[in-house]
């Protein structure tokens, strides 16, 4: 099908289970054991010194008048990711209306160096708004992998719908990414959305499918350093399927705490260890480093995913970075959830994000937001159940009603925000959520103890895991066990969501029309499959000016 819109960006302004505790490794011992293997399995043109792009090519951060396009060429056998080595390449790229490149509308080059991985970046402008494109790169007589991407429209367009693909936690070591392809292969995506944890950071064999590898990660010791968490980006965009979908539409991610380390806030991480592993100073800047060089990221503030892209008229979409201000997690059980002086966001994004959605004119805004805003308590759950349940939300197995990785840990900011949208009413306000790696349909209500009495200030969808264990997973039992159980009670505990999954994987497919946002869900036949099928399970939409979820039975 052809694809109906495209967005225009205004740079403005600009958790899952934990695995507990870690063996320090020589990140740089590592990186050179592997070089061998990595060298060998290389295609022959790398192997007799002809360049290669052997990660694929990508674009992201569509604009009425342009596109950020991406690639990293191996210039010789020894240049892997994260190695330092290899000499400066000139490498060349073209922009054209057509897959056969007759009607080339620009062309240029740029030089991949060592400095940064070999990856490159071309901010390309000029083109024309809500137009399909196709380009490639070439460097040393080779060309790379032909790819499509599209614009947005104008910024005062009249725009009939939206359509992008939604995906979270994509764990290599846990399965395929075979959401990817059902993804790449629809061909009607104007783009699609990564909410968070796009890389794992973990050791091999630390957090895989059930505890078991499917396919391992590179390099094998946990990312500590700049060249750990470049061979990491690279060993992903390996991957034939994330290849796929890079190569079929532009993309619009954020990063969660996965890209740096497990449970990050600004000053550490649950997953990290000052001293034995390093500074965390030195480590966030090194995944910060990495993530920029390897994604079709553009940063509205230098270190930060925070930024906004609009879709015409239809529908402006503000992205947050949810890691990089937040106060230390609180301690769960603890009144510490309400201190004012705990963020979440940090003062200034907090701000950006209020006065942008106060001064949207679009009708729907839509947020890229990592982690869940919905409230959620637990209720009353069985030993059984509560005890893998908590440790996947990082609870304590004790029993508590909130999981301090998410907004529930920050209660003020949300107060705050959900405050905000209800007194300037605000309507349309659409939360997209990865990270918990379960599907949720949730209205937002701005007091969730009298709800539904009480007003929903918005929406929430979130999605679930690509790859990455959830409920079922942890308990180790059939698909579909765990959610017939418990899911009846969270909803009886929480009254403002209308629909959980706590089971299986897969993604989803958002399509927004000026009378309603609709999030299909999908899931996956078997994540350890490379060949898995997908299949629709679920659709909820919430209509223009109702603030509130309801389910609709057909996919679009």
């Amino acid at each position: 099908m052809t694809s109906r819109y495209r967005a225009s960006t205004s740079s403005e302004g600009v958790s899952s289970l934990s695995p507990r505790r870690r063996t320090v490794v020589k990140a740089a011992a590592a990186t050179a054991v592997l070089a061998g293997p990595l060298t060998a399995a290389l295609p022959a043109r790398a192997a007799t010194g002809t360049p290669a792009f052997l990660h694929g090519v990508a674009s992201g951060d569509p604009l009425p008048d342009g596109i950020l396009l991406w690639t990293r060429v191996t210039p010789v056998p020894e240049a892997i990711p994260g190695s330092g080595l290899g000499p400066d390449t000139e490498v060349g790229w073209v922009v054209a209306r057509d897959k056969a490149f007759t009607s080339i509308v620009a062309k240029g080059s740029t030089t991949a160096t060592a400095a940064a991985d070999h990856t490159v970046k071309a901010d390309i402008r000029g083109l024309q708004p809500a137009t399909d494109y196709f380009f490639r790169f070439s460097a040393g007589g080779t060309d790379s992998p032909v790819a499509r991407t599209r614009t947005a429209p104008a910024t005062d367009a009249g725009v009939a719908g939206l359509r992008f693909g939604v995906v979270s936690c994509a764990n290599w070591e846990a399965g395929y990414f075979s959401p990817y392809r059902h993804l790449a292969a629809r061909g009607d995506l104007d783009a699609w959305l990564h909410l968070g944890d796009y890389i794992y950071e973990y050791k091999s064999g630390e957090y895989a499918a059930r505890g078991k590898v499917v396919r391992p990660h590179a390099p094998a010791n946990e990312i500590l350093t700049l060249a750990d968490y470049r061979t990491r980006h690279g060993r992903y965009k390996t991957d034939p399927d994330l290849q796929a979908l890079h190569h079929k539409a532009p993309v619009v991610a954020i990063w969660d705490d996965h890209e740096f380390a497990d449970n990050a806030w600004s000053g550490g991480a649950g997953n990290h260890t000052e001293g034995a592993e390093g500074t965390w100073t030195a480590r966030q800047a090194a995944a910060k480093q990495a993530y920029f060089e390897w994604m079709p990221v553009r940063p509205a503030i230098e270190g930060t995913t925070y930024r906004r892209l609009r879709f015409g008229k239809l529908a402006d979409l503000s992205l947050l970075d949810l890691r990089s201000f937040r106060s230390q997690q609180a301690s769960t059980g603890t009144g510490s959830v309400d201190d004012p002086e705990r963020t979440l966001t940090g003062r200034v994004q907090l701000d950006w994000l209020k006065a942008g959605l106060k001064a949207s004119d679009t009708t729907w805004r839509l947020v890229g937001n990592s982690v869940m805003i919905s409230p959620f308590a637990i209720g009353e759950l069985s030993a059984d159940l509560f005890k893998p349940l908590a440790k996947l939300l990082g609870l304590p197995q004790e029993g508590i009603a909130f999981n301090t990785d998410q907004w529930d840990g920050y209660t003020d900011d949300r107060r705050e925000l959900l405050a905000h949208l209800r007194t300037n009413a605000i309507r349309n306000t659409v939360f997209l959520t990865g990270d918990i790696h379960m599907a949720w349909a949730n209205d937002v209500p701005i007091d969730a103890g009298t709800y539904p009495l009480s007003a929903s200030a918005g929406t929430e969808f979130v999605v679930t895991s690509v790859t990455s264990d959830n409920l079922d997973d942890i308990v180790k039992v059939p698909e579909g066990t765990v959610s017939a159980v418990a899911a009846p009670i969270i909803r009886a505990a929480n009254r403002h969501v209308h629909w959980v999954d706590t089971d299986r994987h897969g993604y989803g497919v958002l399509d927004i029309t000026a009378d309603r946002a609709q999030m299909d869900y999908y899931v996956l036949s078997d994540r350890t499959d490379p060949n898995a099928t997908s299949s629709w399970v679920r659709s909820y939409r919430t209509r223009s000016g109702t603030q509130k979820v309801e389910r609709t039975y057909d996919p679009v």
